[in-house]
Protein backbone atom coordinates (compact mmCIF):
# COMPACT_ATOMS: atom_id res chain seq x y z
CA UNK A 1 0.00 0.00 0.00
CA UNK A 2 2.81 2.28 0.87
CA UNK A 3 5.14 0.79 -1.46
CA UNK A 4 7.80 3.67 -3.08
CA UNK A 5 6.09 6.16 -0.82
CA UNK A 6 8.96 8.93 0.41
CA UNK A 7 9.95 9.76 -3.38
CA UNK A 8 13.36 12.13 -3.44
CA UNK A 9 11.39 15.36 -4.07
CA UNK A 10 9.40 14.13 -0.95
CA UNK A 11 13.26 14.70 0.89
CA UNK A 12 13.71 18.21 -1.13
CA UNK A 13 10.22 19.58 0.50
CA UNK A 14 11.35 18.38 3.84
CA UNK A 15 14.58 19.54 3.53
CA UNK A 16 13.43 23.04 2.69
CA UNK A 17 11.05 23.33 5.40
CA UNK A 18 13.60 22.52 8.20
CA UNK A 19 16.15 25.14 6.25
CA UNK A 20 13.12 28.08 6.83
CA UNK A 21 11.85 27.06 9.68
CA UNK A 22 15.27 26.86 11.91
CA UNK A 23 17.58 28.96 9.20
CA UNK A 24 20.92 28.50 7.78
CA UNK A 25 22.72 30.06 10.96
CA UNK A 26 21.38 27.01 13.42
CA UNK A 27 21.77 23.73 11.55
CA UNK A 28 25.38 23.69 11.31
CA UNK A 29 25.08 24.10 15.65
CA UNK A 30 21.78 21.65 15.56
CA UNK A 31 24.39 19.09 13.08
CA UNK A 32 27.58 19.64 15.38
CA UNK A 33 25.13 18.46 18.63
CA UNK A 34 23.87 15.40 16.96
CA UNK A 35 27.54 14.28 15.84
CA UNK A 36 28.40 14.80 19.55
CA UNK A 37 25.46 13.27 21.01
CA UNK A 38 26.10 10.21 18.54
CA UNK A 39 30.00 9.89 19.58
CA UNK A 40 29.47 9.79 22.86
CA UNK A 41 26.22 7.13 22.60
CA UNK A 42 29.06 4.76 20.70
CA UNK A 43 31.39 5.57 23.40
CA UNK A 44 28.93 4.55 26.20
CA UNK A 45 27.88 1.34 24.41
CA UNK A 46 31.40 0.27 23.62
CA UNK A 47 31.85 0.87 27.30
CA UNK A 48 29.02 -1.28 28.11
CA UNK A 49 29.80 -4.07 26.06
CA UNK A 50 33.11 -4.20 26.88
CA UNK A 51 32.52 -4.09 30.39
CA UNK A 52 29.69 -7.30 30.25
CA UNK A 53 32.96 -9.12 30.07
CA UNK A 54 34.13 -8.38 33.26
CA UNK A 55 30.76 -8.08 35.00
CA UNK A 56 29.85 -8.20 38.34
CA UNK A 57 27.21 -9.77 40.46
CA UNK A 58 24.04 -7.16 40.51
CA UNK A 59 24.42 -7.04 44.37
CA UNK A 60 28.30 -6.47 44.21
CA UNK A 61 27.70 -3.42 41.67
CA UNK A 62 25.11 -1.99 43.90
CA UNK A 63 27.25 -2.02 47.11
CA UNK A 64 30.15 -0.36 44.68
CA UNK A 65 28.26 2.49 43.04
CA UNK A 66 26.41 3.49 46.10
CA UNK A 67 27.52 6.76 47.42
CA UNK A 68 28.30 7.02 51.07
CA UNK A 69 26.59 9.30 53.60
CA UNK A 70 26.97 13.20 53.53
CA UNK A 71 29.20 14.21 55.74
CA UNK A 72 27.77 16.75 58.01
Amino acid sequence: MYANALKPWHLLIVALVVIVLFGSKKLPDAARGLGRSLRILKSEARALKEGEGVAATPAEGAKAERPGPPAA
